[in-house]
């Protein structure tokens, strides 16, 4: 039997570090090693024995976990999830933390119905272990801070200009997990601004879709927003399906739009990529564009198959780019990925196979 993950938890509330100590040690594959109240009390934990994974909390005394996780990436990286408040501030910064090299981030857990608990566990459980697959770099090997928009006449006026004379004929639709963050920034930031709609499930907790979309509508030539029920999928525009809601792909004559809706877990997760490739596969076919994404575990490799069985031409990001290389791993093993590329020549890729289509 392989060794469990050796968790470290650092938080400054004792309630989250029994409840975070009482859902991570309920799966046998992760041991809670130490837990501690602030980042300076953790250096002398680590320094006597390395975790696998530190979870990570955002707001704490003497120093934050920013800080924390700077200092920690510059010199000896270890994988990090950031354990943050379902806040506008707190999504804010925990977006700052994935750049600066977290590979991922969970919700504190709170107290509640039995449904929201379970769910809790899974998804604190799954990524823990996410991380643990993950590939880290120290900070200042990684990608350099992306430049700006080069004016907001160009980035923010052609998507209404381009709403005004045709719709959507084309989809490209992504799907991401563990350390999606930076490969979609990477990826979005490389499309131009007349580049196909595109319809986005990111595994991320709520309130943090926002900030994150937010962020990156601030660097990329196309236009990024967080996806509304009934939003129009239009060229120039990426919607980025809600933390906690699963997101569709619909048709109404000519026009995509998305549906954002309630339910359960979907491959352990909400938002699914699976739902929504089949829905893609379902009301677009052969005009959409497939892309699966650096993450764990398998969400994606059905709806991508499907996809390819409509007609669709589907992209997977190979090992080499990838943080944790599963969901890809899952699409190409089960046949549903036409050709596998790093991550730098994805959106070249879309391009290149959307006007050969157009």
């Amino acid at each position: 039997m392989p060794k469990p993950i050796k968790v470290l938890i650092i938080d400054d509330s004792a309630v989250v570090r029994q409840a975070l100590t009482e859902i991570l040690g309920s799966d046998p594959e992760i041991e809670v090693m130490a837990t501690a109240p602030d980042p300076l009390i953790a250096e002398n934990k680590i320094n006597r024995e390395r975790p696998d994974v530190i979870t990570l909390d955002v707001e704490m005394p003497r120093m934050d976990g920013l800080t924390f996780l700077k200092q920690l990436m510059a010199h000896s990286p270890i994988p990090v999830v950031m354990c943050s408040s379902l806040t506008e501030k707190g999504a804010e910064i925990t977006m700052k933390a994935l750049q600066y090299g977290a590979v991922d981030v969970i919700n504190k857990p709170r107290m509640g119905a039995k449904q929201f608990l379970e769910e809790s566990r899974v998804l604190i459980c799954d990524s823990v272990k996410g991380a643990a697959r993950a590939r880290v770099r120290k900070l200042a090997s990684l990608t350099s801070t992306p430049e700006p928009k080069l004016t907001a006449d160009v980035i923010l006026d052609r998507p209404r200009q381009i709403e005004t004379f045709r719709t959507t004929e084309q989809i490209v639709a992504v799907g991401a997990s563990t350390g999606g963050t930076e490969a979609l920034r990477v990826y979005l930031q490389s499309l131009p601004f007349d580049a196909p709609g595109v319809v986005i499930v990111q595994h991320m907790p709520e309130q943090f879709t926002k900030a994150f979309a937010s962020r990156l509508n601030g660097i990329c030539r196309i236009t990024v927003k967080e996806a509304a029920d009934g939003d129009t999928v239009i060229p120039g525009r990426a919607l980025i399906a809600p933390g906690n809601l699963h997101m569709l792909l619909k048709r109404s004559g000519t026009r995509y739009y998305v549906q954002v809706k309630d339910g359960p877990l979907v491959c352990r997760h909400r938002p699914s990529v699976d739902v929504l490739f089949r829905s893609v596969a379902r009301y677009a076919g052969i005009n959409a564009i497939g892309i699966i994404m650096t993450g764990m575990g398998d969400d994606g490799a059905r709806g991508m198959l499907e996809m390819k069985e409509a007609g669709a031409i589907n992209l997977a990001q190979d090992e080499q780019s990838c943080v944790v290389f599963g969901m890809p791993h899952e699409a190409i093993k089960l046949g549903g990925v036409n050709k596998v590329l790093s991550l730098d020549r994805l959106a070249d890729e879309t391009i290149r196979c959307y006007r050969s289509r157009s």
